[in-house]
C-alpha cells in the first residue's frame, strides 16, 4: 500500500524527514484560515487508497483541531484507505478526571475527538498520570513511543561525567531507564510545596558527586519554574552548571528565557514541537514505529 504524508502548519520539517526516511510521498494540501476565522482546506494531491499519514504535533491544540478534523475527513472521502496520526506531543492528558463538581473531564473527551477523527495514532511520552495506558483512553490503536533512547544516546555524545536529575519522585523510572541507558548514575529531587505558587527542593546526595555535570531531565518542560528552582540550588552545591533536558518543549511565555537566565550550561529538547532549543531528533524513532504499525495493521 502506497503512503503519502501531509503536514498541518508548522509541521513541514518533520514531515520531510519522514517522507524521505519511510521513501513516502509528501502529499500537497491548502490549509488557510477565512477573515472569518474559519478554516479552509483543500487536498491537492490523489489519496484514493494511499495511506494517510498526517503529521500534526498538539501544542496549543485548540487552533490545531478543526484543521486536523477537516484534512482526515476529506481525506477519507477522497478515497483514502486509512488515516494515520502522528502527533509527537499530545494535548489534553492533564485533566484526567473530575475534581470539582461540573469540570470536563478534558482527557476523555479529547480522545473521544482524535479517535472518531484517524484510525490510528502516533505519539512520543504522553503525560500519562491516572492513566497508564493508552487504551484506557484511546479506542483507535495508539503507540505511545519513549524519547529515552534518544535522550540518553545525546547525553552519552555531549555530557562529560553526566549526573542525571529528575524532578519528583514519579519520575523516578523514567530517570533511571534515561540513566540506565546512557551507562550514567542518577538522583531524584525531595520536593516541599510550601504554597500554591512556591516549591522548595533538596539534593542532598549530590555530594557524592562532585565532579559530575548534573543534567535535569524532565518529560515537559513548561513553566520552567521546577527547574529553576532546582538550577540555583545546584549553584551552591556545586561548581557544575546544569545541562536541563525536556522532551516537549511546551515552554510558557518567557520560560525558556528564565531558564536560561537561571544559569543553564545548556537548555535541550527533542523535536516534538518545534523550538529553538531542538537538538535532540525523534525522526528516526518515528520513521520506526509507522513501518511497525503499517506491518501490524495490515
Amino acid at each position: 500500500m502506497s503512503m503519502i504524508l501531509f503536514s498541518l502548519p508548522g509541521n513541514e520539517d518533520l514531515t520531510r524527514s519522514l517522507a524521505s526516511k519511510l521513501e513516502a510521498e509528501t502529499g500537497e494540501a491548502v490549509t488557510r484560515r477565512f477573515p472569518d476565522g474559519e478554516s479552509y482546506i483543500r487536498i491537492l494531491s490523489e489519496v484514493k487508497d494511499k495511506q494517510v499519514v498526517l503529521v500534526c504535533t498538539l501544542h496549543q491544540p485548540d487552533l490545531k483541531l478543526l484543521p486536523l478534523y477537516f484534512l482526515a475527513r476529506t481525506a477519507r472521502e477522497m478515497g483514502a484507505s486509512k488515516v494515520c496520526l502522528i502527533a509527537p506531543y499530545l494535548a489534553y492528558m492533564r485533566q484526567d478526571k473530575q475534581f470539582n463538581p461540573g469540570e470536563a473531564v478534558t482527557s476523555r473527551y479529547f480522545a473521544e475527538l482524535i479517535s472518531n477523527t484517524v484510525g490510528n495514532l502516533i505519539t512520543i511520552d504522553p503525560h500519562l498520570h491516572r492513566f497508564h495506558h493508552m487504551h484506557e483512553l484511546y479506542s483507535i490503536p495508539a503507540t505511545s513511543l519513549h524519547a529515552a533512547p534518544v535522550l540518553a544516546s545525546w547525553i552519552r555524545n555531549n555530557v562529560q561525567k553526566p549526573l542525571l536529575i529528575g524532578p519528583d519522585e514519579e519520575s523516578l523510572q523514567w530517570v533511571s531507564e534515561v540513566a540506565s541507558l546512557a551507562g550514567a548514575p542518577y538522583l531524584v529531587l525531595n520536593k516541599t510545596r510550601l504554597g500554591d505558587e512556591e516549591v522548595q527542593v533538596t539534593l542532598p546526595e549530590i555530594n557524592s558527586y562532585p565532579d559530575h555535570t548534573p543534567v535535569l531531565v524532565d518529560d515537559i518542560i513548561s513553566t520552567a519554574r521546577t527547574m529553576i528552582e532546582t538550577v540555583q540550588h545546584l549553584k551552591q552545591l556545586t561548581p557544575q552548571p546544569p545541562v536541563c533536558i525536556g522532551v516537549h518543549a511546551v515552554f510558557a511565555e518567557g520560560a525558556f528565557e528564565a531558564l536560561k537566565k537561571s544559569g543553564a550550561a545548556q537548555v535541550v529538547t527533542c523535536n516534538s514541537i518545534p523550538h529553538e532549543s531542538n537538538r535532540i531528533y525523534i525522526d528516526e524513532l518515528l520513521a520506526k514505529a509507522v513501518i511497525s504499525a503499517e506491518a501490524h495493521n495490515g
